[in-house]
C-alpha cells in the first residue's frame, strides 16, 4: 500500500483559498485513482474530488464544484486540492485515499477498492472556515 501525506490545511476566512497537498510514497504512479474525501463532525464522510490516470477528467460533487480544483503533478507523485471561495460548511477535516494498480483504475472504481479495505488512506489535514 501507498503511504500518503497530506498538507496545507489551516484556518481561512469566508472567501479564502487554501491548496491542499497528497503526497504519495515510492515509485512514480503509473495507473492510480487518488481522491480527496472530507468529514465535519456528525456528518458522514463525503467524497470531494477524484483524479485517476484513466479518466478524461475528473471529478466533483456538486457541493465544490466550481469552486474546488483537482490536479496532479506525477513528476512529484503529488496530488494537490485547490479550495476557492470557501464557506463556512467546508469546515472539516480533509483526508486523501488513492490506490495504485498494475491495470488502468478509473474513479467511478475507487468507492468499491475503498469498501474492500485496499485503498490507501492520508492521515487528514484539518480546514476551518470561519471569521
Amino acid at each position: 500500500q501507498l503511504l500518503l501525506v497530506e498538507s496545507g490545511g489551516g484556518l481561512v476566512q469566508p472567501g479564502g483559498s487554501l491548496t491542499l497537498s497528497c503526497e504519495a510514497s515510492g515509485d512514480r504512479l503509473k495507473n492510480y485513482a487518488i481522491a480527496w474525501f472530507r468529514q465535519a463532525p456528525g456528518k458522514e464522510r463525503e467524497e470531494v474530488s477524484c483524479f485517476s490516470s484513466s479518466d478524461a477528467s475528473p471529478s466533483y460533487a456538486a457541493s465544490v464544484k466550481g469552486r474546488f480544483d483537482i490536479a496532479s503533478d506525477t513528476a512529484k507523485n503529488t496530488v494537490y486540492l485547490q479550495l476557492n471561495s470557501l464557506k463556512p460548511e467546508d469546515t472539516a477535516v480533509y483526508y486523501c485515499a488513492a490506490v495504485e494498480s498494475v491495470t488502468p483504475v478509473k474513479c467511478v472504481a475507487l468507492p468499491l477498492i475503498i469498501k474492500a479495505g485496499l485503498a490507501s488512506w492520508g492521515q487528514g489535514t484539518q480546514v476551518t472556515v470561519s471569521s
